[in-house]
């Protein structure tokens, strides 16, 4: 696909389609996208926030003035757009953990898909997850249809990976879940939004670590079948969901979107030495050699610039070098991808901008039921993550699944 927008800016580009991507499930509408996006000026992040701060306030007062009218649909869709506003104007901020427009538009975003989240049918519950002395924050839908609250449904766990939100999830795939009949769980794991912000926890590999006490108290939540609950992870999710998989073996299946292998490939490669040679150097405790290697390449593309700088934040460290040695530790070699013993599905896309590569070499490690459901340019879907086409996307996900959980 043709950027619509910022030709020369990979980066912009795929942000906005993801904020489009949204229209799909009431995330979004086309012209305030477009609207806002055009105002842009290019690589600005300052311009980025501005504009879609912009577009977020004035969604979301409009949102607010519906339900003060008891206009309970209209108010409800308007603050689910002004949520992913609101969050796409966050997104670039991170290379200042401090800056406060941080806070502002994060607290912003959740409270307006707190407030939408009453206003649902079945309502979406915030949860709070019990987790190593503090909580998890997250989401449990209801499936539709069911009535009673104890109808027993098969159940989809889902957390994102690098950057997104659990309320984003909404759009990536749980209202997708909850109208086909499935009860949904999202949440946000150590150094995902809510985690970070709000109790300071950045990443760790050893992701089962964190599904399983999610598990433990998804299953004491009535309604939930034990034998039918699935993990979805989506983004970096798709290589630590199967991180997950290999140890939590309660998990009826596990779905990659996209499927990732090791992420120490994606730092490494673009360094020009050989493998061993570049670990070694970011690992070093000094290295001035890869620290200006490092900001060449930063300087030279724009999804360097902006994963570095938010990924020092999630990962808790305090230089690039840093970070990109932490991506060192997410892998699933040595072993750990042969250990699934769940049907798992991973997804491909076509021109993934993050992970390419990645989905075909977890495929390639599995040795357990296993399908690669690939996008292509042609359907309009090669996007990480399948953004842009998300209504093809979740339709082949979920397919996938009710198959697999039908024989069970």
């Amino acid at each position: 696909m043709k950027p619509l927008l910022f030709p020369e800016d990979t980066s912009f580009w795929f942000e906005t389609l993801r904020a489009l991507g949204h229209t799909a499930y009431g995330g979004a509408d086309i012209g305030e996208v477009l609207t806002t996006a055009q105002a842009i000026t290019a690589g600005d992040y300052d311009s980025w926030y501005d504009e879609w701060s912009a577009t977020a306030d004035w969604v979301a007062a409009e949102a607010e003035k519906a339900l003060a009218a008891g206009h309970r649909i209209s108010a409800r869709d308007g603050l689910m757009r002004a949520n992913n506003y609101y969050r796409s104007a966050e997104f670039y901020l991170h290379g200042n953990p401090d800056d406060p427009r941080i806070d502002h538009v994060y607290n912003r975003s959740r409270e307006c898909f707190h407030t939408a989240a009453a206003l649902f049918d079945p309502p979406i519950e915030p949860v709070e997850i019990p987790y190593e002395g503090t909580v998890l924050h997250g989401y449990f839908y209801r499936a539709s249809g069911t009535g009673d609250e104890t109808a027993t449904r098969p159940t989809v766990i889902m957390h994102s990976g690098f950057d997104g939100t659990c309320e984003e999830l909404h759009w990536f795939g749980a209202a997708a879940g909850q109208e086909r009949g499935y009860h949904v769980l999202t949440f946000d794991g150590p150094g995902q939004p809510a985690a970070r912000r709000l109790d300071g926890l950045v990443f760790r590999p050893d992701w089962e670590n964190v599904v399983t006490p999610v598990l433990d108290w998804l299953l004491e939540r009535p309604g939930v079948d034990p034998a039918r609950t699935a993990l979805f992870g989506l983004s970096m999710g798709g290589l630590l969901a199967p991180r997950a998989a290999a140890f939590e073996h309660r998990l009826a299946a596990c779905i990659a979107m996209d499927g990732a292998y090791d992420l120490g490939v994606t730092v490494a490669e673009p360094m020009p030495l050989a493998r061993a040679d570049a670990e070694a150097l970011l690992r070093a405790e000094s290295a001035p050699e890869a620290d200006t290697m490092i900001e060449q390449l930063i300087a030279s593309n724009p999804n360097i610039r902006w994963a570095t700088a938010h990924g020092q934040y999630v990962m808790g460290v305090n230089t690039p070098r840093a970070f990109l040695a932490c991506y060192l530790d997410y892998t699933l070699a040595d072993g750990i991808a042969e250990r699934i013993s769940c049907p798992t599905l991973v997804c491909d896309a076509a021109e993934d901008i993050f992970f390419a590569g990645q989905p075909k070499l977890l495929f390639e490690h599995l040795t357990c039921e296993k399908t690669l459901l690939a996008f292509t340019a042609a359907e309009g879907a090669e996007a990480h993550c399948q953004s842009g086409a998300q209504r093809l996307a979740l339709g082949r996900v979920y397919d996938w699944l009710d198959t697999v959980l039908a024989g069970i």
